[in-house]
């Protein structure tokens, strides 16, 4: 068997190529922009003819290789010409020589240079001439399948006498499907002539096989195309390419329907997928109604028909994910637990669907992670937000282009269980508008006693949604049709107290916050006085979002100082440290910015953030009995301006008034950022005591809020959001508030420490008020006139 043998030891520069292998008596263009090849070929400018050794990358990602990245076995090559492409890009014609071994690594800078050993080509015996000849015959078979090609192309296999060298030409010319690099590489380095012939022979018969089933498979489109035919060729190809390669529609049709046979669907799916899969067969892969009935088969396979978790079911455990999770939210934690209790006594009860409302940031959203991590199920969350189209719940019908089944459907797809925790999102943000009601179409889904046989539109059959735990989240419940909050229970989940928004701070939002910016406890430390600060000065709000900003910000002054190299270790955010980062007090104590004024009183509201203070102003003119109403105000608050305007007019006797007071006057009240309260009955009494106040020159007391629902015969009716009004109250700094005596029991919600911070007042009757909330007139005459203006009253 013929070998080669080994020469002298050489020192030569290297060059690297990737995506190609330089055969020897081949003669290549090499395209060189990589900074050391670039530092080779221009060291080699003028100097043509000059030699240098090319040796293949094993990963052509390597973007600057190293000799590890290299192949052992490479050719010598003669530099023919260089052409300069442009700044730092050159084009290298070489002209291989003869193979090499790389012997020993010298260095990679300037550029590689390396001591290799030249691989002189052994003597040719029987075994290398036969192959050569059979490897001679195949090529000439190629050539022959192959359209279009010059009729002196087969000649050069002729030109070409040595075994070694025509295996060498035949490998370097070889279609890169069939001689990939490693491939290539294989037959460089097969120093045996033999065994080189024999690597050549095995890669063109592997290409005369594919294109002898290339040509079988044109040969038969040729017999079955006729002229009316013409248009439909390439589909043919394409099916009788499927059908050589045992890669025909079938197989996906096979897939589709042993997807059907384990995907557990009740007997109506099942036999409308069977249905849907026989007519898929029949269909032209390219034609639209193929895909569409592909994709529903697909959406009916996918779906979790009878695929379930289980339920982790222990009140001990809910209880301690949730106090992990939240902090407060007594209230919400107990029905939560009392909901995991009855479930883990009656495992086949469904639960009640309920309804978490109240401000923004107060964890509604989150309470549905937990209570999924508690009971062990997987979580989905659907945003309904602006949605309008009731499609979007109902799904669209597969007649529609672009049609897709909806978000319930959708979020169990996505989840991958029948008996996941779904949260609808912000379910009073839905619209209305011509293309349908998406509030009526969540009736179904949230009526246990329909929605085990949900029908999706675009799925056509009815799916249980009885095993999903639903929940809901809502700023206002007043925006939520009554049909479909009659489907819920409600729980409110008031705004947080200044105590709690310090413990939340301390216990989750700082240590996230620094985490999450890069830092650790040895760069910063908040301090209890810190938050504080940020929450009286930077924040007014009855969640924490606003409050883990500000947090995050002050995080951020620390992670920059880090990154430009400054010392930040051992910071202590103290309130020195939160002004100098955050600036100046974005808020202020409202109650501290308020004088005593003649009609001007402070009433509470509830809004879709919380609870809020409520400001009326009145104030008279002369006029003719005018009554005028200004403010973003609704027809209710404007009904409550009327009836108190009306109650003072019929105790005007009782005020010491003259029975004909507003004969010469005119009279505004003026109730400023109102637009958005939920409940603008509870204004009443507040427009009352404004009244009072201007008409018996009373100043009103700064530091007293008053909130009630005002009838024209002097009774004081209950009013809705009592806590989160306190809570308000508590969080502008006012001392005391007066409340209807029927709202007495609403009181055991609000926290034990805002109650002993306030002084409240019940009252029965309208009468009662005045006391409580009207101060002596100022000593002074000239105070009241000194006094800021109510404009000024709104913190800066």
């Amino acid at each position: 068997m013929a070998r080669a043998t080994a020469a002298g030891v050489e020192r030569v520069a290297v060059l690297a190529l990737r995506n190609s292998v330089l055969f020897p008596l081949s003669v290549v263009p090499i395209n060189v922009g990589r900074q050391r090849s670039v530092r080779l070929v221009e060291d080699l400018l003028g100097r043509e003819g000059a030699e240098v050794a090319v040796l293949t990358q094993r990963n052509p990602d390597t973007v600057e290789p190293t000799f590890d990245d290299l192949y052992e076995v490479g050719t010598m090559a003669r530099v023919v010409r260089v052409i300069r492409l442009g700044t730092g890009n050159y084009s290298v014609v070489l002209n291989g020589l003869g193979r090499f071994r790389l012997v020993e690594p010298l260095s990679l800078e300037p550029f590689m240079r390396a001591e290799v050993q030249r691989v002189r080509e052994g003597p040719t015996d029987d075994v290398a001439r036969r192959l050569a000849e059979a490897l001679r015959e195949n090529t000439r078979r190629v050539l022959g399948l192959i359209p279009n090609l010059p009729e002196e192309t087969s000649s050069v296999l002729d030109n070409v006498a040595e075994p070694g060298a025509l295996a060498d030409l035949i490998a370097s010319n070889l279609p890169e499907e069939h001689a990939s690099i490693h491939l290539r590489q294989r037959v460089l380095e097969a120093f045996d002539v033999a065994e080189r012939v024999r690597l050549v022979v095995e890669m063109v018969e592997r290409q005369l096989q594919v294109l002898r089933v290339k040509d079988e498979i044109s040969t038969l489109v040729k017999e079955e195309m006729s002229r009316s035919q013409r248009d439909y060729v390439l589909r043919q190809q394409l099916k009788d390419i499927r059908d050589e390669l045992g890669e025909a529609d079938d197989d996906e049709i096979e897939r589709l329907r042993e997807r059907i046979t384990v995907a557990e669907m009740p007997p109506e799916a099942e036999r409308q997928a069977r249905k849907q899969l026989g007519r898929l067969s029949g269909m032209q892969p390219q034609s639209s109604e193929y895909q569409v009935t592909r994709s529903y088969v697909e959406w009916l396979v996918e779906l979790p028909w009878a695929r379930t978790t289980p339920d982790r079911i222990d009140v001990g455990y809910v209880r301690r994910c949730l106090d992990e999770d939240h902090f407060g939210l007594e209230e919400v934690k107990k029905r939560i637990v009392e909901y995991s209790a009855i479930r883990q006594l009656r495992t086949d009860k469904k639960g009640p669907i309920l309804l978490f409302v109240g401000p923004p940031g107060v964890g509604k959203t989150s309470l549905g992670k937990s209570i999924a991590r508690s009971m062990g199920r997987r979580y989905g969350r659907i945003a309904l937000g602006g949605v309008r189209d009731e499609a979007e719940i109902r799904g669209h019908r597969r007649t529609y282009v672009g049609a897709l089944p909806g978000r319930i459907i959708q979020a169990l797809k996505k989840v991958g269980s029948r008996n996941p925790v779904l949260v609808l999102d912000e379910v009073d943000k839905l619209g209305v508008d011509m293309r349908g009601d998406p509030a009526a179409a969540l009736l179904e889904v949230l009526d246990p006693a329909q929605n085990d046989s949900f029908v999706d539109h675009y799925i056509d059959l009815p799916f249980d949604l009885s095993q999903v735990t639903f929940l809901a989240t809502a700023n206002y419940r007043g925006e939520i049709p009554e049909a479909l909050l009659d489907r819920m229970e409600l729980i409110d989940v008031p705004g947080y107290t200044r105590n709690e928004k310090r413990a939340i701070a301390e216990q989750f939002l700082a240590p996230k916050q620094v985490l999450e910016h890069g830092l650790t406890d040895e760069h910063l430390r908040f301090t209890r006085e810190g938050i504080e600060a940020i929450i009286d000065h930077y924040t007014r709000e009855a969640g924490v979002r606003g409050l883990e900003r500000e947090i995050a910000a002050v995080c951020r002054d620390a992670a920059v100082k880090l990154a430009e190299g400054k010392e930040v270790r051992g910071v202590v955010v103290d309130r020195p440290y939160v002004e100098e980062v955050l600036g100046i007090h974005r808020f202020r104590p409202e109650a501290a910015e308020r004088r005593r004024l003649v009609g001007a009183a402070t009433g509470l509201m509830v809004t879709s953030t919380g609870g809020d203070l409520m400001f009326v102003e009145a104030t008279r003119m002369p006029g003719k009995g005018d009554i005028r109403v200004t403010g973003k105000m609704g027809h209710v608050m404007k009904e409550s301006a009327a009836a108190a305007v009306s109650f003072v007019r019929s105790r005007a006797d009782r005020f010491g008034l003259d029975p004909e007071w507003l004969r010469e006057i005119d009279l505004h009240v003026h109730v400023p950022r109102v637009g958005a309260a939920e409940d603008a009955a509870s204004s009443g009494i507040t427009i009352f005591v404004a009244l009072a106040s201007l008409l018996l020159d009373a100043p009103v007391r700064p530091d007293v809020a008053a909130a009630g629902e005002l009838t024209l015969r002097g009774s004081v009716l209950p009013i809705p959001g009592v806590k989160a009004k306190v809570l308000a109250a508590h969080r502008a700094g006012l001392r005391e508030i007066v409340l209807p005596a029927r709202n007495a029991a609403d009181l055991e919600e609000v926290p034990d420490e805002v109650r002993m911070d306030l002084v409240v007042h019940l009252i029965h009757r309208v009468d009662e008020v005045l006391p409580l909330v009207l101060a002596p007139p100022d000593p002074s005459p000239n105070e009241e006139a000194s006094a800021a203006s109510p404009d000024e009253r709104v913190p800066l």
